[in-house]
């Protein structure tokens, strides 16, 4: 196969374009662009490669090949590509992180700060993009209380006068434009401070303010002087906290990357002016590219995605397509984009700083991944495992006496809980508590549905951890042995307050878990969730069976008439507070009757 990869890819054209790796499926595994692609493809298919790449040689089945007009042409189209296709090899951003925008409708009498995702051409104003909704909301809120803006949801001039002010003008975070005595040009006024903030002018409207603040105590107009203090104060604090804000028309993006043993890491720190803004990163898997083709591709993608280019990127090193990527970026901008590598002075001394944020948020990423490691190596050698466990599912019991007895089963991943694998259910075969056997039914329907071929049952898991001692573990296997299953399983023991303290084997040893904090914390995080589970869906039948039974028990409501009343008044509680006219609204009267009897009877 690769003999014939190499064949092939010897016969193509030495002209730019993109070429698309195929799996023996048929399914597009990888996309590339290339400068000449005859050079670019049989590279593939010689010599050495590093683990990553040989990963993705080792899929190829086939390519196929789109010839370029150009350098640039190839590089839009290999884009499109993985944005269509999303290429298990290819880096690929979050899919799911918008970067929306504050907007103002200058146009409006009393305008008020919005939070939209796209700009529009409507002649209002914009800020941003912002890293997030909640951070742009977050952003509304500290500058409307900083400036004594409305955050209520009273529209104006509408509502003007026609209620008291709210609690927020009795707490002094709102002026009461709301008042018709209070008037429009101290709202305009606090606007065109708004917009000095969001410009990133912050530090000018602290000197206006000080300005205004020193004249209002030479007036011996002192409550105004404490206001101005005031705003000042918190314009100061939120000066020292607006890194969380990313103003539009950015000078220099200077951007990071870091390769770490298991993660990489793209870094983007926006500055304005000389200051910071805002800081952006995203954190992928050791990518197989090479340092400057990884820059390179997410470049593209992420500006792509932000919607707003900064007129100078500056780069930790050189990538090989700078100037089709720079004509790239200008066509997203709409002007002309300055790609520079900084050898000296201030700009470089801020791409080492994206590229320290970028190795900072690689090292506490592979931190947790290492004590999960950790914890997993100990697992191995105290359990003794032949590697340690990637997926642990957990087994708990839940009964209210002899009705509704249900199980519950967690899956872990990798330390995490995997919710979407997990499952609960209904005990079949007993009508009394019994938790050595209710246990027994479910291990054997859970293994029963793996056979059955049910994806959702797939793959099994590395260890079963039984709620309980021995006794249950034991229980386990024995199912399992019947049905030609060998997955090591382990009980759960907690000790007189409730904490897991141990794990045992099925023969009754226990493996103590104290001496060891991230383990004791993990098992006792899985036995916590699993309990948590089983007693939520037990509950829930409770009181679906109670809503139920009450009813019921009335003469005269059927089922239409029963879901009548619950739609009405919601719940139980108010159906038994209803009054018979009330009631009647609902239901004949006779049956209204018969309702407020059977709640009303003990006080007859």
């Amino acid at each position: 196969m690769i003999e014939e990869l190499r064949q092939k890819a010897n016969k193509l054209p030495e002209k730019p374009g993109v070429y698309i790796m195929l799996d023996s499926a048929g399914d597009v595994i990888y996309v590339g662009k290339a400068k000449i692609l005859k050079n670019r493809v049989s590279s593939y298919f010689h010599g050495k490669h590093n683990a990553k790449t040989e990963a993705l040689v080792s899929k190829i089945a086939d390519f196929n090949v789109i010839i370029a007009a150009s350098e640039l042409e190839a590089l839009v189209l290999e884009n499109s590509l993985i944005k269509h296709h999303m290429p298990k090899y290819n880096i690929l951003l979050k899919d799911d992180k918008g970067y929306p925008f504050i907007r103002l409708d200058i146009k409006s009498p009393y305008p008020r700060f919005t939070v939209e995702s796209k700009m529009e051409d409507d002649g209002a104003l914009y800020f941003g993009p912002y890293g997030g909704r909640s951070t742009s909301f977050a952003a509304i809120d500290t500058v409307s209380k900083a400036l004594k803006l409305p955050t209520c949801s009273k529209q104006f001039p509408r509502d003007i006068g026609k209620e008291r002010p709210c609690l927020n003008y009795h707490m002094g975070l709102c002026r009461a434009y709301c008042l018709k005595d209070t008037p429009k040009s101290e709202y305009d006024e606090a606007i065109k401070k708004a917009v000095m903030v969001f410009e990133g002018k912050t530090d000018k409207l602290i000197s206006e303010l000080t300005k205004e603040m020193e004249l209002a105590a030479e007036e011996l107009k002192f409550e105004l002087a404490a206001e101005k203090r005031d705003s000042i104060k918190a314009l100061t604090t939120l000066k020292r906290k607006q890194n969380v804000l990313s103003l539009s028309k950015a000078d220099t993006d200077a951007v990071g990357f870091y390769r770490g043993t298991t993660k990489s890491c793209f870094t983007v720190l926006h500055y304005i002016k000389g200051q910071l803004l805002d800081k952006d990163f995203e954190i992928f898997p050791d990518p197989m590219e090479t340092d400057d083709e990884v820059v390179s591709g997410i470049l593209r993608q992420y500006y792509i995605r932000r919607g707003i280019v900064p007129e100078n990127v500056c780069l930790p090193f050189e990538i090989p397509d700078t100037e089709a990527v720079e004509k790239f970026l200008a066509d997203v901008a709409g002007r002309k984009v300055n790609i520079t590598v900084p050898q000296r002075g201030d700009k470089k001394r801020l791409t080492e700083a994206a590229s320290e944020n970028a190795k900072e948020e690689v090292l506490r990423i592979t931190t947790k991944e290492e004590r999960v490691t950790k914890t997993a190596l100990w697992l191995k050698d105290a359990l003794g495992l032949e590697a340690p466990p990637e997926r642990i599912e957990a087994f708990d019991i839940s009964n209210s006496g002899s009705e509704n007895i249900v199980a519950s089963m967690t899956t872990f991943y990798k330390g995490k809980p995997l919710k979407k694998a997990y499952k609960r259910f209904k005990i079949k075969t007993l009508e009394s508590q019994d938790d050595y056997h209710s246990m027994q039914e479910v291990i054997g329907r859970r293994l029963q549905r793996f056979l059955d071929g049910d994806e959702s049952f797939k793959p099994l898991p590395d260890v079963f951890l039984i709620d309980g001692g021995a006794t249950h573990a034991s229980g386990a296997v024995e199912v399992m042995r019947k049905m030609k299953f060998d997955i090591p399983t382990f009980g759960m023991v907690k000790d007189d307050r409730h904490r897991t303290r141990a794990l045992v084997t099925p023969t009754g040893k226990e493996i103590g878990i104290s001496a060891v904090p991230s383990v004791f914390a993990f098992i006792g995080s899985i036995q916590e969730e699993t309990h948590r589970f089983a007693i939520e869906f037990n509950r829930s039948l409770n009181a679906k069976k109670m809503k139920k039974s009450i009813l019921d028990d009335i003469k005269g409501v059927g089922e239409s008439r029963k879901n009548a009343l619950l739609k009405r008044f919601k719940s139980i509680k108010a159906i038994k507070e209803a009054s018979v006219e009330t009631l009647c609204q609902v239901v004949p009267q006779n049956t209204a009757r018969a309702v407020y009897d059977y709640f009303h009877s003990e006080e007859k």
